[in-house]
């Protein structure tokens, strides 16, 4: 590899990085409207037009915000903790492809690596988040900080698995595990049609996996005041903020991928060349799904959650493997 070819990967890494903040930032406004006007309400209306510049003034405000360390936290860790959760979310969408091949920005392609093993990358990168926030719960020194750290790392371990498995199907269907080559495939009929079991056992195990509600258990105010990041504040607040906001930009732009066609066009004659513009709009309408499930669901018993999880999103994965695998075969 040329210094030039790293050159434009490091560019590409810091728009990428850049652009995901952004969305954070603005998923968050957006989240706030939604499930404000879902209330009857208006949401934020005072910063700038319509609330606009909210965002912004909430990220002058915790970056202004004092950062309280508790006397019984293990540092450095609980410094690093943070950290590892904002950089999980951000290295796990390198391998996502925003737009078709012949789609050049400047002479580069709309990913930055496009490698034979891409899904499981996205699998291995994202089971290291689990790291940032057990580690942030347990150097908290805080008891509900260890026991929300406890939660979710149970959590990721049920749900990874069922997860892991709804992919295989689209894998096996695909007969590829580069990213390009999963979206190519679907240029006919996208897979949600064919794996349609995969696909909803793979959106309740993401929901689990980033920690949203129904499944907020880890976060849950009335049980652990807020989890983990309890002892949290300031810009170490928003760097767990901001890694669960991406992580659910991320697993969206997965389904869209594995079952939604990626970039393909939701009609065949609509022009490929708008291809990250209908990947947007499919990541937008998974997110628009997760606030509304925020707007709209009790949050579970941590024991149904488990049941949830090992009882009938396991099995129900394993059988549509199964199945999957008989298919091709027999076509095949």
């Amino acid at each position: 590899m040329d210094f030039g070819t790293i050159v434009i990967i490091i560019i590409k890494a810091v728009i990428l990085a850049l652009v995901l903040l952004g969305a954070f930032a603005y998923m968050t406004l957006f989240e706030r409207k939604v499930v404000a006007r879902m209330q009857n309400r208006f949401g934020p209306n005072r910063v700038g037009p319509f609330g606009s510049m909210q965002p912004l003034a909430d990220g002058a405000k915790l970056i202004f915000k004092e950062q309280i360390v508790p006397k019984e936290a293990k540092r450095p860790l609980y410094d690093i903790a943070p950290m590892i959760s904002l950089a999980v979310a951000l290295v796990a969408f390198a391998v996502i492809p925003l737009g078709p091949p012949s789609l050049q920005i400047f002479g580069t392609n709309l990913w930055i690596g496009d490698i034979n093993i891409g899904i499981l990358f996205i699998l291995a990168i994202s089971s290291l988040g689990v790291y940032g926030i057990a580690l942030g719960g347990w150097s908290s020194g805080n008891k509900y900080s260890m026991m929300g750290a406890i939660r979710s790392t149970a959590q990721i371990i049920s749900y990874e698995l069922s997860l892991g498995l709804s992919l295989l199907g689209v894998i096996i269907l695909a007969q590829s595990l580069r990213m390009n080559d999963i979206v190519s495939k679907q240029g006919t009929v996208w897979f949600i049609f064919l794996q349609l079991p995969a696909f909803i056992i793979y959106c309740i195990a993401a929901i689990a996996e980033v920690n949203r509600a129904p499944f907020d258990l880890p976060e849950a105010e009335q049980e652990l005041v807020a989890g983990y990041h309890t002892e949290y504040s300031g810009l170490r607040f928003a760097m767990y903020f901001a890694a669960e906001y991406i992580n659910m930009v991320t697993v969206s732009s997965i389904a869209t991928t594995m079952f939604l066609g990626g970039w393909q066009p939701p009609l065949w004659f609509l022009p490929t060349e708008l291809g990250p513009l209908w990947f947007i709009l499919k990541v937008i309408l998974f997110l628009f799904g997760f606030v509304w499930l925020r707007a709209t669901l009790p949050r579970l018993k941590y024991d149904r959650l488990m049941q949830l999880g090992w009882k009938w999103l396991l099995p129900l994965a394993l059988l549509n493997l199964v199945v999957t695998s008989i298919v091709v075969a027999l076509i095949s």
